[in-house]
């Protein structure tokens, strides 16, 4: 399921998508840095701060070493937020073989073992390879392409909703005793990633609009790699991926919310 997300992930890329990292380098070098300096380190804060159980935190700063979300190029566009900017999520999901197995080694190796080039290796077949081929696919078949572009989102919600039900149907009783909490540490996870992610867009020398991306493409996770990674490398604590089941739910709520806020503040309060 993760892999057809991602495919289709791939076949919304074109070579021009990738031309804004030479004629704007800041700002994308920006959002990427953001992405996986803040969410990392959020989560791990807030575990360290709602004093998580180990393989709920696990799960919380796994959510966090996750690249961008594919939902982030959408959210970006109802924002009316510079939506070229979008390419970060592209980028990000490229450094995931690399970033995520390296910051959550980092992060959470002194409460559970990671097998990091496992990880790795999991990435490049469920993630990487997908997109390549996806793009591939676009660069030799455009126009065939383009005639089902309208559909891939719905397939890429089909797929995330296969991923949320694998995960939730095996960890019932654990949502039940501890859900209150998850939700509050990703609720919080989530709306610090839209503020300092804004604030980093900022301080980075961007404009406004440039801003409401990198908040957008930071405080949105790539949570379907998050439950993934999470069942595949923690089986024997299922409650691993539950911080990126809700949060699948949660910031595809959250950021339409968001985009709502920046539309209205944009137009003086008239959405």
């Amino acid at each position: 399921a993760l892999g057809v997300i991602m495919f289709g992930m791939g076949l919304t890329l074109t070579l021009p998508d990738f031309g804004l990292i030479i004629k704007r380098p800041l700002p994308v070098l920006v959002g990427v840095v953001a992405q996986y300096l803040i969410m990392p380190l959020v989560g791990w804060s807030l575990c360290y701060v709602f004093r998580l159980p180990d393989a709920v935190a696990v799960g919380v700063i796994l959510v966090g070493c996750a690249p961008g979300g594919t939902a982030s190029n959408v959210i970006s566009y109802l924002a009316k937020a510079d939506v070229a900017l979008s390419v970060m999520t592209s980028i990000s999901t490229l450094l995931a073989p690399l970033m995520t197995p390296l910051l959550t080694a980092w992060l959470v190796g002194s409460r559970m073992p990671v097998d990091g080039a496992a990880m790795a290796q999991n990435i490049l077949l469920m993630v990487l390879a997908p997109v390549l081929g996806g793009f591939i696919v676009r660069f030799v078949a455009g126009q065939l392409v383009e005639k089902i572009l309208p559909l891939l989102p719905w397939i890429s919600v089909l797929g995330i909703c296969y991923v949320l039900l694998v995960v939730v149907s095996g960890s019932v009783d654990k949502i039940l005793t501890s859900g209150a909490l998850i939700i509050a540490v990703v609720i919080c996870h989530n709306l610090l990633g839209y503020l300092f992610g804004y604030l980093a867009g900022r301080v980075g020398g961007g404009s406004d609009k440039a801003a409401r991306t990198t908040a957008i493409e930071v405080g949105m996770q790539n949570s379907a790699l998050a439950a993934t990674l999470a069942k595949t490398h923690f089986a024997a604590t299922p409650e691993t991926a539950l911080p990126a089941a809700v949060f699948s739910v949660w910031h595809n709520l959250s950021g339409a919310l968001l985009a709502v806020f920046f539309r209205r503040w944009k137009n003086g309060g008239q959405a």
